[in-house]
Order: structure tokens, then sequence, then C-alpha cells
């Protein structure tokens, strides 16, 4: 499994951007995916942002995570499609002919169109992430996010969050070998699958749990409480940052203009 929320050092075109410019994306990105209730105004986002991260070579990191993103909408499908009934029936989960059972949970268009979109709003999210962690150093992001005028408290706690999402997933990866090492044979098929969860999360929890206490002590050693702050060095506006401003205030001009035919007022 590759990792995810994990910055890379490339030269691409986000890499040199302003950290400023770059959560100004993010930001433009989720409140146009949150607003957004047609799924192919969504499918055209998903297709800007990974055109936009072949420009910055970062598509197959993208690529990566589809299979992920494909397990999600399968499940956000299967929940949707239980718990919504809306629109006319196209189908049932359990088909008809089936016995007693058979035709119970209607698939409906609601559900299908309401899951649809949720699943492209996880791609857009995860994808618009994905391009700014990739790209921008933690310090950077930092200062971007204090220059907004964020807390320092909250920004420190966005950012541990992020870090601690790669540190996990490859501290599991290692426990989940060393089982192997072990001759560690959990069983096959689900109940497998189920039974092999145990041995790594026992101890990841518990290596977490002991990391947290670390980091609150290295916080503490270096001082955060007085709340005195160095100057950080950033990468300059350059033209890719003012063509990604313009670009969004284009695409912000075009949302309200779309929105606006669609509620009748020109």
């Amino acid at each position: 499994m590759s990792e995810i929320l994990q910055y890379k050092r490339m030269n691409g075109v986000f890499h040199r951007m302003n950290a400023l410019t770059k959560v100004i994306f993010l930001v433009f990105v989720i409140i146009a995916a949150i607003i957004s209730t047609d799924p192919i105004v969504l499918l055209g986002i998903v297709a800007v942002i990974f055109l936009l991260s072949i420009a910055g070579k970062m598509h197959m990191e993208l690529l990566r995570q589809v299979p992920m993103l494909i397990f999600l909408s399968l499940g956000l499908f299967l929940l949707t499609i239980i718990t919504m009934q809306a629109g006319d029936t196209v189908g049932y989960l359990i088909p008809s002919f089936i016995p007693l059972i058979g035709g119970v949970v209607p698939i409906t268009s609601g559900a299908l169109t309401f899951a649809m979109i949720l699943s492209l709003r996880f791609f857009v999210m995860l994808f618009a992430f994905q391009i700014v962690i990739i790209s921008t150093q933690p310090r950077e992001l930092v200062h971007a996010l204090q220059t907004m005028r964020l807390p320092v408290d909250y920004t420190l706690m966005l950012l541990i969050a992020i870090r601690f999402i790669p540190s996990l997933q490859l501290e599991g990866k290692r426990i989940q070998e060393a089982q192997l090492a072990r001759a560690y044979n959990p069983g096959k098929g689900v109940k497998g699958k189920i039974n092999s969860m145990a041995p790594v999360m026992i101890p990841l929890v518990s290596n977490a749990l002991g990391k947290a206490n670390v980091l609150g002590l290295t916080i503490d050693l270096r001082g955060l409480r007085t709340m005195k702050r160095t100057h950080v060095m950033e990468n300059p506006p350059g033209a890719a940052d003012y063509l990604m401003i313009g670009g969004i205030v284009v695409c912000v001009v075009l949302f309200v203009f779309y929105y606006a035919m669609n509620i009748g007022l020109i």
C-alpha cells in the first residue's frame, strides 16, 4: 500500500508554488465539492485536478489511491441503497427471483445519484489534499496557516494529524510483516481478514499512544507554550501562483453563473 499524505521531493510546478496559494486552492476545491450537487460538475472537477497533477508530476501518486477510493465508493453505494429510498426503482439489491428474501431492498435512482455525488466528493477532496500535502513541506504549511491567522494550537493539531497518518500506515505495515515473519496464520476468507486485525491493531494503538506521550513532552521542551516564533523563509509568489489565483477567480465566476442559471436568476 502506498503512503498517503506524505511530502515528496519533486521538481513540479506545485512544488515551486507558494504554500498560501496551495491552501487557497485546497479551500476553493473543498467548497466547490461541497456545494456541487451535479455529478457532471464533480466529475469535471476530478478531471481538472488530475490534469493539474499531471502538470505537477504527481499523477502516479493519485492513481495509487484509486483502489482505496473505489473500495470506499462501493461501501457508500451499498449504505446509500440500503438507507435511502427516493426516485424510481431501477432494480433490487437482492434479485426478485430468490425465494422469500428476493426483491426486499429496492435500488432507486435517487440513491444511486446521491451515492455517486458522495463518491465523487471523496475523489475530489482526497486528490486535492494529496496534491497539496505531497508538494508542501510541513513548515511551509504551518507558515501559510499562520499567515491566514489560524491559531497556533489548531495549526499544530492539524499538522500532527496529517503527519500521524503516514506514520501509522508505515507502522501498521511493519507490524503486519513482523506477524507474518512469526508464521502467524489467521486463516483465509472474511474470517481470516477479521482475525488478522487484532494482532495489528493492538500494538499499533499502543505504539501510537506512546508516540503521542513523547510528542507532548517534545512540544513542551521546544518551548511552544512561550509562543515566540522565528521567521521562516518561504517561496515568493511566482507566475504559477498568479496563474492559479486567476484560474480560481475564473472558476468562481463560472460557478456563480452556472448556479444562477439553474435557479433562474439569469
